[in-house]
């Protein structure tokens, strides 16, 4: 659709966009930093001068009209532009500076990369990275993250994606537990052991039903979103459970069981937006996360 014979005004865009993504009016103005009275008034301000409602509006929130998503798309290529200008003024500065959002999960955020992002800032210190996790889908196509780093890959328009990475996955019990039950020593074995894992109602990534291809029938004790607390929980002696090697369990307390028999392999997808992959703040972080994976966790 063509927006030259409208009139807007680039704020209504980009608070359009914020509601968009984040599909209520007080998530988009805190990401704007303004009021939410205002973040409605400039919506409604919009859909006047197009004409059409941009949005269905529920109590679950804002879900895009099929006028909406054509907008939006329109939308989001000016916002390609305006950072591309951004990122045009900034490569005349000698320092990378800037923020990447890095979008992925919150084990692989916590245990692995929250540690080695410390380097890169050393070597950037000018360039911040923003690293978020979430239970839910975040979507590079639609600007809510730059990267997205994940055990599955990436579905959308406008995503170069590539696998970066491959990790295996473990079993591991506490010093505790295995002396209270026993360490087992053949995967039937397992069938007398506990553990712990996901809620299966809450999963919404098959790629972290990762326990059920040791065996389908094992007994889960303790369910958890999180595989922080799957851990912790293990290590205080609740039963085994499954982990993948970059969380390095051994530090916590917890004991490889079985290593020689069981072991599962994610590989590791990085998505970003055809858009950003070269500006040079997105592109170092590409740059080294390619690089720590391949010396710690390369493609096979």
């Amino acid at each position: 659709m063509a927006l030259q014979n409208i009139k807007y005004s680039w704020d209504e865009l980009r608070i359009f966009l914020e509601v968009a993504r984040h599909k209520t009016l007080s998530a988009a103005a805190r990401q704007l930093d303004i009021d939410h009275t205002t973040v409605s008034r400039r919506v409604a301000s919009l859909e006047g001068s197009i004409g059409e409602a941009l949005f269905i509006r529920s109590p679950q929130g804002f879900e895009l009209t099929p006028k909406g998503h054509e907008i939006f798309r329109c939308v989001l290529v000016m916002e390609s532009s305006a950072l591309a200008i951004t990122e045009s003024v900034r490569q005349d500065s000698s320092e990378l500076q800037g923020s990447v959002r890095l979008a992925t999960m919150e084990g692989i955020a916590s245990l692995y990369l929250a540690g080695e992002f410390v380097e890169l800032r050393e070597r950037y210190p000018s360039l911040e990275v923003e690293l978020v996790t979430s239970t839910n889908m975040v979507h590079v196509n639609r600007r809510e993250a730059d990267l997205f780093l994940g055990f599955f890959h990436a579905e959308g328009r406008g995503l170069q994606v590539e696998a970066i990475g491959e990790f295996s996955l473990h079993l591991y019990g506490a010093p505790e537990y295995l002396r209270n039950h026993g360490t087992p020593k053949s995967v039937s074995d397992l069938s007398n052991h506990v553990f712990t894992s996901y809620i299966d109602d809450l999963v919404q990534l098959d790629t972290v039903y990762w326990l059920k291809e040791v065996a389908p029938d094992l007994r889960v004790v303790f369910h958890s979103t999180s595989m922080l607390a799957q851990m912790f929980a293990a290590a205080a002696g609740a039963g085994l459970v499954m982990l993948p090697k970059f969380a390095r369990a051994e530090r916590f307390g917890l004991i490889p069981v079985l290593e020689d028999q069981v072991a599962v392999s994610r590989e590791l997808w990085l998505a970003v937006h055809k858009d950003l992959q070269f500006t040079p703040r997105v592109k170092t972080v590409i740059t080294f996360l390619r690089e720590v994976l391949q010396r710690d966790y390369p493609c096979r």
